[in-house]
């Protein structure tokens, strides 16, 4: 995958992060690769629980190519060097067209007869989606969200949509073997929606929304996409449909969050 000079090597020498004009708490640097130590270092991440205020407090890395995401280390899983990161293995999400691969996956997926839709139209942002993400990130770290064990992480990546390529994340593969496939939708979101990437667990992925469906025919239209880019999330709850999806999940929430089995 293409990518931007990398600034994490500097952390090495410099776990303060000074030297990129940053500060930072402890935390350690993993290259961790399910075929052995990466050349260099994929992420960097905090060792204690994060907290709310500490995206923005972060957010001066955006300058040096850092992006800021919050890792969920919480469950048996353990963290990012326990993940199975495959960077190796990944393309670039520039080289793929969001729609052709949610069709793709539609066409698997759905009941037969069922045409693929077709994305849905893009909606205006009202709010700055950056500004959208740290406020997710702050009320997610509140308490009573998702995210079992929280900590902050910093990803050499072009944009917030190609986090879980950057590090070779694996989440999906039993859906998808090319996580830049689903980066490359997770682009036509952030054009369409406003959406960023807050979050990453072993298996799960939390977006912010700028611009969310307010009306159930676009929550419907947006449903159709979600099928495709994460069928788990609808096949595996009570009532999979994709009304009720659009109800339960899309129709006026600025979160949304991805399983896949």
């Amino acid at each position: 995958m293409a990518t931007l000079p990398n600034p994490l090597p500097k952390l090495a020498a410099d776990p303060s992060g000074s030297a990129l004009g940053i500060r930072l708490p402890a935390g350690a640097l993993v290259d961790t690769t399910d075929e052995g130590p990466w050349h260099e270092p994929l992420l960097w991440y905090a060792d204690e629980r994060a907290l709310p205020g500490g995206w923005a407090a972060l957010e001066p890395a955006r300058r040096t190519g850092l992006l800021p995401v919050v890792l969920d280390v919480g469950d048996w899983h353990g963290g990012p060097d326990r993940w199975e990161l495959t960077p190796g293995e990944v393309s670039y999400p520039g080289d793929h067209d969001a729609e052709e691969v949610l069709a793709e996956h539609w066409e698997e997926y759905a009941a037969e007869g069922d045409a693929w839709p077709g994305p849905a139209g893009p909606l205006p942002h009202a709010q700055d989606p950056d500004a959208v993400a740290a406020g997710t990130a702050d009320a997610l770290l509140d308490g009573g969200g998702p995210l079992k064990d929280p900590r902050f992480a910093l990803v050499p990546a072009r944009r917030s949509a190609d986090i879980p390529t950057a590090i070779g994340w694996t989440g999906p593969a039993n859906h998808e073997g090319d996580t830049a496939r689903l980066s490359a939708v997770l682009r036509s979101w952030e054009d369409r929606f406003g959406i960023r990437v807050v979050a990453l667990g072993f298996d799960h992925l939390l977006v912010s929304v700028a611009a969310p469906p307010v009306t159930m025919a676009d929550a419907e239209a947006v449903a159709a996409e979600h099928f495709a880019f994460c069928p788990d999330n609808i096949l595996h709850s009570a009532d999979p449909t994709l009304r009720a999806c659009a109800e339960r999940q899309i129709l006026d929430q600025r979160v949304w969050h991805f399983w896949w089995d």
